[in-house]
């Protein structure tokens, strides 16, 4: 691990919250789509968010940022994300355009830090337009989870609202890497 991850930074209390929230995302599925309990559904989605907001902020107070969390931190928030929008596409149909637009975004996202990680040797730090992709995501689900009888109409404004997150963050993200990427190449040729 410390060859992976040299700030030797594992086992910290974001890092095991980060864990947490991963740990959770079979619970909220099942929780959902199995036993069709909306409200325990909701009680796991709100403690994974809780979790996410608090590991960042006991990460910067305690001087506890790490590698591993700047990649674990994201990784949970897409599970979370991409497992509730598949649970509310059954009922959502324009959502399956959502999950697709996420299915598509993860391993573009992937490549683009990997590619980062290589050329800089450093893992990148999430920037607002994520952020608030995330915050409007998880707020439409839990509109949706909340209020399952919301007008079509709104649903589909809330719905393209995500799709248009989700979408402008991947471009944003992907003009923030090539920026990094032309940096570093420049200060090599120096």
């Amino acid at each position: 691990m410390r060859k992976l991850f040299p700030d030797g930074k594992v086992w910290t209390i974001p890092n095991v919250m980060s864990f947490f929230r991963m740990l959770l995302v079979p619970f909220i599925i099942w929780s959902y789509l199995g036993l069709k309990n909306t409200t325990l559904t909701i009680v796991l989605v709100a403690l994974s968010a809780l979790t996410d907001v608090l590991d960042g902020r006991i990460a910067r107070r305690f001087q506890m940022v790490s590698d591993l969390g700047k990649a674990l931190d994201p990784l949970a928030d897409k599970l979370t994300q991409v497992s509730l929008v598949l649970c509310l596409a059954f009922s959502r149909p324009l959502l399956w355009v959502l999950l697709g637009l996420c299915v598509v975004r993860e391993p573009c996202m992937a490549i683009l830090g990997y590619i980062t990680i290589r050329k800089t040797n450093q893992v990148p730090c999430a920037k607002w337009y994520g952020k608030l992709s995330t915050v409007v995501l998880y707020s439409t689900a839990l509109v949706f989870l909340v209020f399952p009888q919301v007008s079509q109409r709104l649903a589909n404004v809330l719905i393209g609202l995500c799709i248009f997150c989700v979408a402008s963050a991947l471009l944003l993200y992907t003009r923030y890497h090539v920026g990094v990427w032309k940096q570093a190449d420049a200060q090599k040729a120096e």
